[in-house]
């Protein structure tokens, strides 16, 4: 399975008065992930959306299993967990410096013509990249 990692400093203004990592500050590391995924595999949302198209969450899924805490730092791996022409769900997994998981989940996505809610299929718009998504997925 192809995997990329993505270093995250922990930032201060992330944390409660405890020093604990905020829990919604891991959706946004997860997307951070994600983009670098992205672009990782060659491609990036922004030119996406230049042409029109725009890939919202349809669910997130995140477990929580060990807290985080200022100054760590974190290691987001990312990956395809399950892909089609619609939809894409990507899988991921918070390390901590120690080697403990401190959260794992996925996000589903699809694609939409700005202003539309009907999804669009990636192979039609970025026949790229659906060919590289399809063998990523199939690592």
């Amino acid at each position: 399975m192809y995997t990329t990692e993505t270093e995250i400093v922990v930032r201060y203004a992330e944390t409660d008065k405890m020093g604990v990592v905020y829990h919604a500050n891991y959706l946004i590391w997860c997307e951070v992930a994600r983009t670098d995924f992205i672009q990782k595999a060659g491609f990036s949302y922004a030119d996406m959306e230049k042409e029109g198209v725009i890939s919202p969450v349809l669910n997130i899924n995140l477990n929580y299993r060990h807290s985080v805490t200022y100054p760590e730092k974190v290691v987001v791996k990312s990956w395809i967990e399950s892909y089609s022409k619609l939809r894409t769900v990507y899988g991921y997994e918070i390390i901590r410096e120690d080697g403990s998981i401190a959260a794992d989940g996925t996000s589903t996505h699809v694609l939409l013509k700005k202003g539309s809610d009907r999804p669009i299929r990636l192979d039609r718009y970025f026949p790229d990249w659906h060919e590289k998504y399809m063998s990523l997925y199939e690592q």
